[in-house]
């Protein structure tokens, strides 16, 4: 295996991912010699059993930034830094005991939401947006309603009012989206969400914000800082929206162009947990993450990995491992043995999951069940995915249906 490294970046990654992973399992096995951004090296782990192996040892592959054997060599400008950075006061870079302990108020306060109210905060706001559109006969599904949905449930579940809603949706979009507004996106975000931070240690309520507070403050609690819980706050929102948003439009354009799922768009609703199933293992909205980094020598796939070295974690590619996958048949039951939630400690909380489920079932469901008729106003091929390793999206998904009236109520 003497081939060129391969650059994590180009456009085939937003027009035939699959395809690619396929040539570089080919060409360089299940651990892939890549260049990030600037040339800066790394290794990204495509077979599953790697994959499984990297994110269950985090003493061997830590997720402790500041073991990176590169940082020398990374500019202050580098444009990844936002999604690479140096350790953060975040669960993201946290690890052992911390890590666990963070994870555990984490998975804690999301217990606790009612999944009766968490569902009926969804419904409340995809009706609202299908509201704002129904009467015309058209819209784009990502950008009027995918892209606005799960945000403004996730803020009501944390505490933030709705009148606070729309700011924030715009806020969290801009910062995901990194163009000219991403850093006043983070800042809004920032402030929003140290105001609430404020106003819940003087007023607690049963909500996400509060239980983190009473959690690290508590006797039982290790002390978490009101700059780690509101860093934590923010991770969570950033990981819960993105993803969601993008599980709700690939599943979408899945069941609108594949004649497996056409009874589910005239209200049946058996085959959505399938389309939302398939598009986990064969178009997953976290398709690359970054990273692990090796605490010492050692071996993986038949490579030789330097102390220091980053991995980055193939989601995708291990998901369509030909040595799991034997059939190559898409997987719509209930096999949920992919790595679309990640694995091991810093896996996705389970409750964060069953939150992502319910937002996006949701959404979908009041789609077909609001617009029943729904086609699609293009051709399939012309649908186009965000330029991204990372994340896996579509850039819009236009429909046509029969225009409908509103339902009523405040616009989203």
């Amino acid at each position: 295996m003497t081939a060129a490294p391969v650059p994590l970046s180009g456009p085939r990654f937003q027009t035939e991912p699959a395809e690619l992973y396929r040539e570089m399992r080919r060409d360089h096995g299940s651990v892939v010699p890549v260049v990030l951004d600037g040339d800066v090296p790394a290794w990204l782990v495509l077979g599953y059993r790697e994959l499984h192996q990297v994110t269950g040892d985090p003493v061997l592959f830590s997720r402790d930034s500041d073991l990176w054997s590169q940082w020398p060599n990374i500019p202050d400008d580098w444009p990844l830094l936002p999604m690479i950075g140096r350790k953060q006061p975040s669960i993201l870079y946290t690890v052992g005991e911390r890590h666990r302990e963070r994870a555990g108020m984490i998975s804690d306060a999301l217990e606790a939401v009612d999944p009766f109210e968490l569902r009926g905060h969804a419904e409340k706001f995809a009706d609202e947006l299908i509201d704002a559109v129904c009467a015309k006969g058209e819209t784009d599904l990502v950008e009027d309603y995918a892209a606005l949905l799960p945000v403004r449930v996730l803020a009501t579940l944390f505490g933030f009012s709705d009148e606070q809603g729309p700011g924030l949706v715009t806020a969290l979009n801009d910062m995901i989206n990194g163009r000219e507004g991403a850093l006043a996106g983070q800042h809004h975000l920032a402030t929003s969400m140290g105001q609430l931070l404020a106003d819940r240690k003087a007023a607690p309520a049963n909500d996400v914000v509060s239980r983190m507070l009473a959690t690290g403050s508590s006797e039982e609690g290790s002390g978490f800082t009101d700059e780690e819980i509101a860093q934590d706050l923010m991770v969570m929102m950033a990981a819960g929206h993105q993803p969601t948003a993008d599980w709700i439009g690939n599943s979408l354009r899945l069941m609108l162009t594949d004649d497996r799922f056409a009874a589910s768009l005239f209200g049946g609703r058996h085959s959505v947990a399938e389309a939302m199933n398939e598009v986990l293992w064969e178009d997953t909205p976290s398709q690359n993450i970054a990273g692990r980094w090796t605490s010492r020598d050692t071996q993986l796939g038949g490579r030789r990995i330097r102390s220091g070295d980053l991995l980055i974690l193939g989601l995708q590619g291990a998901n369509s491992d030909p040595q799991v996958r034997t059939d190559g048949s898409a997987l719509t039951g209930g096999n949920n043995a992919h790595f679309s939630f990640g694995h091991g400690e810093h896996r996705c909380p389970f409750p964060a999951q069953e939150v992502a489920e319910v937002i996006a079932r949701t959404g979908i469901e009041v789609v077909l069940d609001r617009l029943p008729d729904i086609d699609l106003a293009v051709n399939a091929e012309s649908l186009t995915r965000r330029p991204s390793p990372w994340l896996r999206g579509l850039t819009e998904l236009p429909v046509r249906f029969t225009p409908t009236p509103a339902l009523g109520g405040t616009p989203a």
